[in-house]
């Protein structure tokens, strides 16, 4: 049975002392599926992976807190300890706070531009300001994350007040999934949006994660 990552908290591995050459990623919940494959894919056995509730995202102020409680209690135990958080809506106070902690994080403003490529998706961004942007994980937990907490599911005319300005919703695919596919559309209609599928593979996260791994 796949797990729940809503509200996952996992760790590989147990923590103990003086975990010499290993890297501890603290890693967004919205992230686990995407990070595990890019660990078994490349052989990167020495990278362990600790995920903070995705439902995070809907309080972003609450990133910070247990993004520095997570670093803390890992303190001394890895020989690198790195944050797999774009900005994620902290108005650059996370990687403020990434700094302090003397931690580094993945660059961006959030998954959707990693995904895509950093520049590749700031270049689009003066075309694309219309477009609302699902990954695969938002797709696999669009009520949990979208239609639910903006209380569709109970007011459905709220939609035109909440999507009216966008045009097109853009989903971009992590992986080819004909399932994934078909709910994302699914998806775009519910919300009265014309649909895009992008497929963007892992992005700049695999480039970055590689990065960390290779150190």
């Amino acid at each position: 049975m796949e797990a729940r990552l809503d509200d996952i908290s996992l760790s590989e591995a147990g923590l103990a002392p003086a975990r010499t050459g290993r890297v501890l990623l603290i890693a967004c919940g919205a992230l686990a599926h995407e990070i595990l494959a890019l660990k078994a894919a490349n052989g990167w056995s020495h990278l362990d992976l600790q995920c903070l509730p995705a439902k995070l995202h809907l309080w972003p102020d609450r990133i910070i807190p247990a993004v520095e409680a997570a670093v803390a209690e890992a303190r001394g135990q890895y020989a690198e300890i790195f944050v797999v958080y774009a900005d994620c809506g902290t108005g650059g106070r996370l990687f403020e706070k990434c700094k302090e902690l003397g931690v580094q994080m993945v660059e961006g403003p959030h998954c959707y531009s990693f995904f895509e490529g950093n520049a590749t998706f700031a270049a689009k961004a003066d075309t694309e300001f219309t477009a609302f942007y699902l990954t695969d994980f938002l797709v696999r937990q669009f009520d949990a994350f979208v239609w639910k907490p903006m209380g569709l599911d109970r007011h459905p005319e709220l939609r035109d007040m909440y999507f009216g300005n966008y045009t097109k919703l853009v989903y971009q695919a992590q992986v080819n999934d004909p399932v994934l596919d078909a709910k994302a559309q699914d998806c775009a209609a519910r919300l009265g949006l014309a649909y895009e599928r992008r497929y963007t593979g892992y992005g700049d996260l695999a480039v970055t994660l590689a990065d960390v791994a290779d150190r």
